[in-house]
């Protein structure tokens, strides 16, 4: 966790913040496929040609059968019989709401708090079942803009939609790498495990504002 009080506005991760863990699901599927829990994070971290197919999709530059069957045949390559239809599926139907950071969101708009959401889109419909126009007062999603964290350019163009500069801005994320990124342009951070955690600490952060 890092940052300064004084800040008056929130931006959010969506998987692993507003949904349960991606890492986990990662690892239920890894485990599935090869038995091995850490190999699907590993080559898409490590392998170069994977981590170049999940930068591409994010981008909005190929979509998800284009990245599914690229990252299939990175798998096979890995003694992974992998078929890519329905993998990016697959992975989704191990990532549930989570109701609490949900209700926390809903929480900072009533406070009168600006409240966005800025995320790496992994699916063509990973955000289905969220409204999240109806969530957020702004909306950035790297498949949209073309750039994803940890760019500096994604953080500064979620700031712009906000209508916040990132002196007075929060970044909630799963990631940690992720918060070190927004720190570079002046967000504060939270590392996000829990929604009680994560309200705590935005209790610490944000200055009171007037409800709207």
């Amino acid at each position: 966790m890092t940052g300064s009080r004084g800040r008056t506005a929130v931006l959010f991760d969506f998987g692993g913040v507003l949904t349960t863990s991606v890492v986990t699901a990662f690892a239920e599927l890894s485990t599935d496929l090869c038995g091995d829990p850490r190999l699907l994070l590993g080559l898409l971290s490590k392998d170069k040609e994977s981590s170049a197919l999940l930068v591409a999709h994010e981008e909005g530059r190929i979509g998800e059968r284009e990245f599914e069957d690229g990252f299939a045949a990175r798998l096979r390559a890995h003694g992974v019989p992998a078929v890519g239809e329905g993998l990016v599926g697959r992975l989704q139907s191990r990532l549930a709401p989570d109701p609490d950071t949900v209700a926390l969101v809903g929480r900072l708009r009533a406070a009168g708090h600006p409240v966005g959401l800025l995320s790496n889109s992994l699916g063509d419909d990973c955000y289905a079942g969220f409204d999240l126009p109806a969530l957020f007062d702004a909306v950035t999603v790297s498949r949209d803009i073309g750039v994803r964290k940890p760019s500096r350019r994604a953080y500064a163009l979620a700031c712009e939609r906000l209508g916040v500069p990132p002196e007075e801005t929060v970044m909630v994320d799963d990631l940690e790498q992720n918060i070190t990124a927004a720190a570079r342009i002046g967000l504060a951070g939270v590392v996000h495990r829990s929604a009680a955690a994560t309200a705590e600490r935005l209790h610490e952060l944000l200055t009171p504002t007037t409800a709207r």
